[in-house]
């Protein structure tokens, strides 16, 4: 064949080339698919959990990029000089940081020995060390006199002071003890039988099984009405965050396996509540069910599920932009160059938000910021994206990250029309972390009954983090006080700061 000439194919020849050329596109997908998957496995394995981008600097390439053939082997050469050694008394001493105030001091005075009679004082050396004293447990025993009362006019009769309402009826375990078992389960992540053994060893023998037990029934008798109130507080809210975390759960159904049970979580950020409700499943059915009565916006990944989840219009969607981040940090081994295109501009949104926090801006001057800068930003991106979207295969890490963005696209960029609005999920997502600790600790729940009385817990111990409430004050306070605590009240008793 000369150069130039024309060469001629059938029509089924043609067919077949085409055939041939879409299967071997949809081969070449499929294997950056495949490639894609086997990454996020080494991911999850191996990778690093931290997300945030950091730009490369260019003059750093310089030191990193050279060609091969210019590095070359540095000469040696001998030098000698003389230095001044430090006396003793120069040598520096490492700098202490000052034990906090607050703690008591237990004070223990250390005399010289045979100190000779009429040596004056001149002052005084003071060292403070920790120490530390085991739990300090102890028995509140309560005496109640009971008298007799005789009279002519009535008949005899007995009086004694009524017993002060109990977190456990006729129960042995007071508000201090609960409480500190529930935090130790559900904030230090010590299950129970563990709680058992450190008991143990000071000499107090708890079986693992009382403790649950008490715990439980703290929770179902007491907690529970205050998470209720918790949740209706939280849908009358008009901006919501939504996430979902899995759980495991043993059943009867499935002897020998576990089921798995889903967390969805809900977050008010500007009244700073968290409520967990535990499904079964990770069905629409969740979310459609608690948020019957919300009304407003909701922020969430792209998860369908959050989707037509009453009448049009009654919630709109807001999408997160550190998933998206999350997509294009994922595809930074099948196109370094695109993903980090993506990560900087992304980030350069981010610097913005980081710089409104500094300065404590209000919602109104936090919209205007957003208005005048992140949304030329936003509009550098959607172009990026639109662009590039052609040029790479759908089913690329590269090509699903910007897929995922433009999918998401009216609702990552609403953000910036309320200062109330946050531009990602991440502070849901920090109230989800005891979840997994907890996961790696005592890896499942017993029940769906136990899974439901643990997003009881969880909801208002996430309540009082975010809220920056010590847990074991504010729990031990509200077990005291719920049993004789007016019921229409209880809002009174969310943890507040």
């Amino acid at each position: 064949m000369t150069r130039g000439e024309t060469i001629t194919i059938s029509k089924a020849e043609y067919h077949q080339f085409l055939e041939q050329k879409s299967t071997l596109l949809e081969q070449q997908s499929q294997i950056e698919w495949l490639k894609h998957q086997l990454a996020e496995l080494q991911r999850l394995i191996y990778g690093s959990k931290r997300e945030r981008f950091i730009t490369p600097d260019p003059l750093q390439s310089t030191l990193f990029d050279l060609p091969q053939a210019e590095i070359t082997e540095p000469k040696k050469e001998d030098i000698a000089y003389t230095r001044t050694k430090p006396q003793a008394s120069e040598k520096k001493h490492p700098l202490r940081a000052e034990l906090p105030a607050h703690l008591p001091r237990k004070t223990e005075v250390i005399e010289p020995e045979n100190l000779p009679e009429g040596a004056k004082l001149i002052g005084k050396e003071i060292t403070e060390i920790l120490e530390y004293d085991p739990a300090n447990i102890y028995v509140r025993q309560i005496i109640r006199p009971k008298y007799i009362i005789e009279s002519s006019d009535e008949a005899t009769r007995i009086e004694i002071a009524e017993l002060p309402s109990l977190p456990i009826p006729k129960g042995n375990a007071g508000a201090s003890m609960i409480a500190q078992i529930l935090i130790s389960k559900f904030t230090d992540h010590i299950p129970y039988y563990r709680q058992s053994k450190i008991f143990k060893r000071q000499n107090l023998h708890i079986p693992d099984s009382t403790i649950g037990g008490w715990a439980n029934t703290a929770i179902e008798r007491w907690l529970v009405p205050v998470y209720d109130v918790l949740k209706r507080i939280i849908v009358t809210s008009d901006y919501l965050q939504a996430d979902e975390t899995p759980i495991a759960v043993l059943t009867e159904d499935k002897p020998g396996a576990t089921h798995r049970g889903y967390y969805w979580v809900y977050y008010d950020p500007v009244q700073r509540l968290v409520c967990f409700d535990y499904r079964q499943t990770r069905g629409r059915e969740g979310p459609k069910n608690f948020l019957k009565d919300f009304s407003g916006d909701l922020q969430s990944d792209g998860y369908n599920a959050y989707s037509d989840l009453g009448v049009p219009g009654k919630i709109k969607h807001l999408a997160c932009w550190a998933h998206a981040r999350r997509k294009f940090e994922h595809s930074k081994d099948n196109d370094p160059k695109r993903s980090e295109e993506a990560l900087t501009m992304i980030g350069r949104l981010y610097d913005i938000e980081r710089e409104a926090r500094n300065k404590e801006l209000t919602y109104d001057e936090l919209k205007a910021l957003r208005q005048e800068q992140s949304v030329v930003i936003i509009g550098e991106i959607e172009q990026w994206l639109t662009r590039e979207s052609g040029k790479v295969l759908p089913k690329s890490a590269i090509g699903m990250a910007i897929n995922y963005t433009l999918n998401l696209w009216p609702r990552l960029i609403r953000y910036t029309d309320d200062g109330r609005f946050n531009i990602d999920n991440n502070l849901i997502e920090n109230s989800i972390r005891p979840v997994a600790l907890g996961r790696k600790n005592y890896l499942f729940a017993g029940s769906h009954e136990s899974a439901q009385r643990a997003a009881v817990i969880y909801s208002l111990l996430a309540t009082c983090q975010i809220r920056g409430v010590e847990p074991f004050t504010w729990l031990k306070n509200a077990l005291d006080k719920i049993p004789d605590y007016p019921a229409n009240q209880l809002e009174k008793l969310l943890p507040a700061k």
